[in-house]
């Protein structure tokens, strides 16, 4: 499999699935609206090789379908993922086994986790150039600034890395970075997240933090960090269980923080207790452009890369964007977990039109009355990426719940608004969602539509139109006899039936 950026690059040019653009672009908005052209189509990776004031090109898109998220993380499907999230809900809540055949299962899984372990690189490909103090100007890199309303050029793909001055242990997050100098940025990340909480320790103790950026990396080790699973195992163990082996590291030139030994490019710095500056706006991913927050300060002095690197990037926005088809290949993975904290859902879906984690579908196999309302709260307790989930709608496992048109029909068919819909007021909320009275604190809405039983209803439920067996299974076999095998009934177009997509 591919172990670094340029190893993904080649397999994504061998699948057709890149395309190398050699005009001059130019990173203030152009690659973005040409990157979103492409997003917006499902189209190829892109490598600009001639970028207007830089001499590295820029690699953009090349996650930008569920196809190549699963080919980054070293997976055919979908549905391969599922395996991977089995072994993550094995390791969060392992249980005793039963039976021998289990011992060997968690056995196995355990090996995989002495196999993540990362290994070291003394001589790392990250280090070929070196780039010091005076000699440094972070405007040799092709930032991008993607919509005319942003603030500056960003940094959106970058490895921000950090460590606890208590316990010495490594946090691996992707947090947006915005060019302030030629040796300056601000980064923008939550208070809740681990570059946070590094960052409130070392002001407790009057100490810098040694902050280190690592860009164009293997994308397999941003999903992993990208992960919000609660599996007490660091980002490069997560990494090294999602392609089979560690993930080799070197040391910083000038702190004392590992970065991935293949990174293209390595910024080193240091963020000084109290230094902030203004960062934004910017356009997010719910799809407008943010506030502006002061944020803190990163003075860099130092920056290796390898020998001809390749600048790796993307933005946010709304859907569909890179973020969007991370999260919809991450949902298969959080699917066999989520069984494991409520047994009763069949299978869930984020979709990409809700930005990925404002609205879920629930499917369950439904067996007393009552039963949708408590998988519904259930899963808005069950793993913390879900807390600012602002719709949920539980439906029957007959339905595809990855099909919209069977979830409208259940919504239509199965919903009493004043018996099926019910809402929590004044929850903890995301604070990007303007459409909240008061942003930080909101409502959620838990919708029922499956199918009633007694006492939820008091009528018969009419029976669900089916064809007869015998003769599906006739039809079937007689297809190709009607003169129509050579229909393909599976890949149906949505605008035959008034869709305009």
């Amino acid at each position: 499999m591919a172990r670094d950026l340029r190893g993904f690059i080649q397999e994504l040019e061998q699948k057709g699935q890149l395309r190398r653009i050699k005009a001059l672009v130019d990173p203030d908005l152009e690659i973005a609206e040409i990157s979103n052209r492409m997003l917006q189509a499902g189209g190829p990776g892109l490598l600009f090789e001639n970028v207007k004031g830089s001499s590295f090109p820029v690699a953009i898109n090349l996650m930008g379908t569920e196809e190549r998220v699963c080919w980054a993380m070293n997976r055919l499907t979908p549905e391969d993922l599922e395996t991977l999230g089995k072994k993550l809900g094995m390791l969060q809540q392992p249980k005793p086994p039963k039976k021998i055949s289990q011992a060997v299962e968690f056995g196995k899984i355990l090996f995989d986790v002495v196999k993540a372990k990362p290994g070291r690189d003394f001589f790392p490909p990250c280090q070929q150039v070196v780039v010091q103090e005076n000699d440094l100007d972070l405007n040799t890199l092709p930032l991008i600034r993607p919509y005319p309303g942003d603030a500056g050029k960003i940094i959106t793909l970058g490895l921000v890395i950090t460590k606890d001055c208590e316990t010495g242990i490594p946090n691996v997050g992707v947090y947006r970075l915005q060019l302030q100098s030629k040796t300056t940025m601000t980064v923008h990340w939550l208070s809740v997240r681990g570059g946070a909480r590094h960052l409130r320790k070392a002001v407790e103790r009057g100490q810098k933090l040694e902050i280190a950026i690592a860009l164009g990396v293997d994308p397999l080790i941003i999903l992993a960090a990208a992960t919000p699973i609660p599996v007490d195992l660091s980002e490069w163990l997560f990494a090294g269980l999602y392609g089979g082996s560690g993930v080799n590291l070197a040391k910083c030139k000038t702190l004392d923080l590992e970065v991935p030994a293949d990174s293209e490019f390595v910024l080193e710095g240091t963020i000084t207790p109290g230094e902030m500056l203004p960062d934004g706006p910017f356009g997010d991913h719910m799809g407008y452009y943010g506030g502006v927050e002061d944020s803190p300060l990163i003075r860099f002095h130092c920056m290796t890369h390898r020998k001809d690197p390749i600048y790796l990037t993307t933005f946010s926005g709304r859907p569909p964007k890179e973020e969007a088809m991370m999260a919809i290949a991450l949902n298969r993975i959080y699917t066999p977990i989520l069984r494991q904290q409520v047994s009763e859902i069949v299978d869930f879906f984020l979709p990409m039109e809700a930005l990925s984690y404002k609205a879920a579908i629930i499917s369950i196999k439904k067996a007393y009355p009552g039963q949708a309302r408590r998988a519904a709260l259930a899963f808005w307790s069950a793993l913390p990426q879900f807390t600012y989930t602002k719709f949920v709608i539980v439906v029957d496992e007959t339905i595809n719940i990855r099909d919209p048109r069977q979830v409208v029909w259940a919504i239509s068919s199965k919903v009493d608004p004043v018996r099926d819909v019910f809402i929590l007021p004044n929850t903890p909320f995301d604070s990007l969602d303007f459409a909240s009275e008061k942003i930080g604190l909101g409502g959620r809405m838990g919708i029922d539509a499956t199918t009633k039983i007694p006492p939820e209803t008091e009528h018969e439920w009419g029976a669900t139109l089916e064809s007869d067996g015998d003769v599906a299974a006739m039809v079937d076999r007689r297809w190709a006899e009607y003169g129509l095998g050579d229909l393909d009934l599976k890949d149906v177009d949505p605008n035959l039936f008034g869709y305009d997509m």
